[in-house]
């Protein structure tokens, strides 16, 4: 699905109301100071007022046995007529389970910005399938909720891209950490993550210049949608630039490459322009090059050792995280070592 069939939904400004959704994880009542405090940040940050959709803030165990209330506190955002965007509250590891109760008829008339990662990734792909540009990037108890205020390179991101409709040349953090603090324990949890020198992008192959439209996400909870009523249309992946993520649970290589695989034997790999790769999370230095060595092995296996290829991107669960609207069109220079949004994601 080329960008320009896409709607942008209307960009986000100071005094809008944002709601926070939760589509599978409980965590925002196991951590109810840890979602406070994202919440807080968001309203101050940028002007904002937040509101919970009805269900957000439930357990658990509440959340897994009623998948039909997720999907109407989806819903209910879309159809509240104060709620100018949707923001992710956690991930989580089953929003799959909402997807036969999804409107996708009412996302795409009532188009509105909805941001997250994760497990958010099936809300995402549901947006793409509904002709509708949804947002990849930080949810309300993760970048959100830093301690110490939200990392200047998300507030800048954030503002930039659902606030100010930018397009451009992306920038890319120059520190990153994966460092958990234990939300529950008070003794660490007003304490600032420590950060390491990041250094940058990794351009592992490819030359020239390539042009698509964004769509990935976590490339594990892309494994639940395959082979379902709710997998994109093989169509909507001709040209893309696919950008994928791993968890925290850092799936091994062998498994990442298995997924990879997956994608060609679909076709996908075939037709895509080119392949963005974020930072994964709890790897080791020698588990990371691991990784780039899988994928070039794997891309090679279907003809595709020279299309560009770019990782360590700020755009999975390490942080700081950066916006992307998936659906728009990017710019991959690997010549240049470029990464150019070509297209504004709202209206």
């Amino acid at each position: 699905m080329s960008s320009t069939k896409l709607t942008k939904p209307p960009r986000l400004r100071p005094g809008d109301t944002v709601c926070a959704i939760s589509l599978s994880s409980g965590a925002a009542a196991a951590f109810p100071e840890r979602y406070r405090r994202g919440r807080r940040q968001l309203e101050d940050t940028f002007g904002v007022t937040v509101v919970e959709a009805p269900n957000a803030l439930r357990d658990d165990a509440w959340l897994y046995a009623n998948p039909q209330a997720r999907a109407d506190d989806l819903a209910w955002a879309l159809n509240e007529p104060s709620v100018r965007g949707i923001v992710s509250i956690i991930g989580g590891d089953e929003s799959v389970r909402i997807l036969p109760y999804l409107d996708h008829g009412l996302i795409r008339a009532k188009p509105k910005v909805f941001m997250g990662f994760s497990d958010a990734t099936i809300a995402l792909t549901a947006f793409r399938n509904a002709g509708v540009v949804a947002f990849h990037g930080p949810a309300v108890m993760t970048d959100l909720a830093e301690a110490g205020g939200i990392h200047p390179f998300v507030e800048r991101s954030i503002r930039r891209v659902l606030f100010e409709g930018w397009s451009g040349v992306l920038e890319h953090a120059t520190e990153w950490s994966e460092q958990f603090l234990d939300w529950g324990d008070k003794a660490v949890a007003e304490r600032t993550r420590d950060y390491l020198p990041s250094r940058g992008p990794v351009w592992l192959q490819g030359s020239g210049m390539v042009e698509g439209p964004l769509c990935g996400g976590n490339i594990e909870v892309l494994e639940f949608l395959k082979g379902t009523a709710w997998w994109p249309h093989p169509a909507s992946w001709e040209g893309a630039v696919l950008c994928f993520e791993t968890s925290e649970e850092a799936p091994s290589v062998a498994a990442v490459g298995r997924y990879l695989r997956n994608y060609g034997s679909l076709g996908i790999l075939e037709g895509a322009a080119a392949l963005l790769l974020a930072r994964p999370m709890r790897y080791t230095a020698e588990g990371q090059w691991r990784l780039y060595d899988e994928t070039r092995r794997i891309l090679a296996e279907f003809g595709r050792s020279t299309m560009p290829v770019v990782a360590n991107l700020d755009v999975g669960h390490t942080s700081p995280q950066q916006v992307l609207p998936f659906g728009c069109a990017m710019r991959v220079d690997a010549d240049a070592e470029e990464l150019t949004l070509l297209e504004p994601g709202v209206s």
